[in-house]
């Protein structure tokens, strides 16, 4: 990921070097790593770039004039950094590495036993990410699309808002009111970049944060991450029954109070954590002194409970 940041984003710590990334000139970032249910890691990250305005500027140059430089050249530079579309196979019948290997297996078209000047080729490099994009990006619907699907009254839907109905032949601007519609050429790919999927070689999804709507749903998104438990509620709950009972099968005359209450304490400290589940990549992770968070900058403290409260002072609301 540093190397990914550096390379790829162009991020430079001390703000001294302004030379574009693949995205533009990041002035900030912030990701944090998380595990998947079957152990792999992956990162879910926030990018700030030079220039970048915030939604409501976005949206107020937007309704004043849609036809505008300013919102050519946005559509422009969107266009160009997002692609969800299967690249097309080069006119050339020209087989590379990935015809033959899975796509993220390889480190691109140079390989043993293939012609290095064939493989350096436009019509090589096109053919390689048509096959990435293929085997990484296109979307199979399965349950886990539909988990949140309750009832018959609702339709069923993909909660990824994927589906071959979706599609936009260009990007546009509604001028009533501000919204930015992207360009949708396959309803069942994910958003990808190609500089940055051709480096990583692994699925991929970028996203644009041009309106409030998605600014919040991106803050609530990260937020989730970083403040997730690896341990879920009923399995916690179980544990510390369990302590309990442990506990209680001690002779409680052997014991002073104080002492007895922090036996408690410990052991349901010992009973959550050998109940937590850990893949293989996160116990390498922590044993190496691996970073789970990659930010630019230092945070402060944020202590949500007495924060809502005040908020619940200074305006009484029936939500809160």
């Amino acid at each position: 990921l540093r190397s990914f940041l550096s390379a790829l984003l162009g991020y430079d710590p001390t703000q001294d070097d302004t030379t574009d990334g693949v995205l533009g000139v990041v002035r900030a970032h912030y990701g944090c790593i998380e595990a998947q249910g079957r152990g792999s890691l992956h990162c879910h990250m926030m990018i700030w770039l030079e220039g970048g305005l915030n939604p409501n500027e976005i949206k107020r140059r937007i309704m004043e004039n849609p036809v505008s430089d300013f919102c050519t050249r946005l559509v422009q530079y969107l266009d160009d950094a997002i692609s969800n579309s299967v690249p097309p196979l080069p006119e050339s019948d020209i087989t590379v590495p990935s015809d033959v290997k899975h796509p993220c297996l390889l480190r691109g078209t140079t390989m043993q036993g293939f012609d290095r000047t064939a493989m350096e080729s436009d019509s090589a490099i096109q053919k390689d990410l048509h096959n990435l994009v293929l085997k990484c990006q296109v979307h199979t619907h399965t349950g886990t699309c539909y988990k949140y699907s309750h009832g018959d009254s609702q339709p069923i839907e993909c909660r990824f808002g994927l589906d071959a109905s979706n599609f936009e032949p260009v990007s546009f601007f509604n001028p009533e009111n501000g919204e930015l519609t992207l360009r949708c050429l396959d309803g069942l790919v994910n958003n990808f970049n190609e500089f940055i999927i051709h480096a990583i070689r692994c699925n991929m999804d970028i996203k644009f944060i041009g309106s409030g709507a998605s600014a919040k749903a991106v803050l609530y998104y990260i937020t989730n991450y970083i403040t997730k438990s690896q341990l879920k509620a009923h399995v916690a709950y179980a544990a510390l029954e369990r302590a309990v009972r442990r506990l209680d099968e001690q002779n409680v005359d052997d014991d002073p109070l104080m002492v007895r209450a922090k036996k408690l304490l410990q052991k349901c400290a010992y009973m959550m954590i050998s109940q937590q589940e850990l893949s293989a990549q996160q116990v390498c992770t922590h044993l190496l002194g691996l970073e789970d968070h990659f930010t630019s900058h230092d945070f402060r403290n944020l202590y949500w409970v007495p924060m809502e409260r005040f908020i619940d002072l200074q305006v009484p609301s029936p939500e809160c």
